[in-house]
């Protein structure tokens, strides 16, 4: 007797877009050189990353502050630096790989590893010395109030007299 469910196993599919992924990353390399260095130069995070750490980021804001939510799951807070230059946020990390020996036993790794960095403008209307920031149980909260007096959002214009 099933229950409807299906066990589908934990893997990564290479389909028709991972070969697209490589192949614009190819492209990319012959104008700017490596994948790295095509990061930095076109603003474009590498599209050979696909697999490794980056961190999913929520962004949002009220009438007090604009928060910055990272996921960062297996990382400790010692393993992320946080950093505030030329009215950039920039998010840092390093996620190592622990390794194990064992003898006589297969092992299968799919968490990513690796280095990542994520760097986001801070507007105007953000009061840049008052930027706090807590890491608890693998996510990463920012919190970034606003100058007194600053709003956001939409306001309507009245037209004509």
């Amino acid at each position: 007797m099933t229950d409807g469910k299906q066990n589908l196993p934990a893997t990564r599919s290479s389909g028709l877009f991972d070969d697209f992924r490589r192949e614009m990353d190819t492209i990319v390399e012959r104008f700017f050189g490596t994948a790295e260095t095509s990061a930095s130069k076109t603003g474009f995070p590498s599209l050979m990353t696909a697999g490794a750490v980056r961190p999913a980021i929520d962004i949002t804001e009220n009438d007090a502050a604009i928060t910055l939510t990272a996921e960062l799951p297996g990382m400790s807070e010692e393993e992320v630096d946080l950093s505030i230059s030329d009215g950039m946020l920039t998010l840092k990390g390093e996620k190592t790989v622990s390794h194990e020996s064992r003898q006589d036993e297969s092992v299968v790794i799919e968490r990513n590893y690796g280095s990542f960095q994520r760097s986001f403008p801070i507007p105007d209307r953000v009061d840049q010395d008052a930027i706090d920031a807590s890491f608890e149980k693998g996510v990463l909260k920012v919190t970034m109030p606003k100058k007194p007096g600053q709003q956001s959002g939409e306001r309507k214009i009245k037209i004509g007299g």
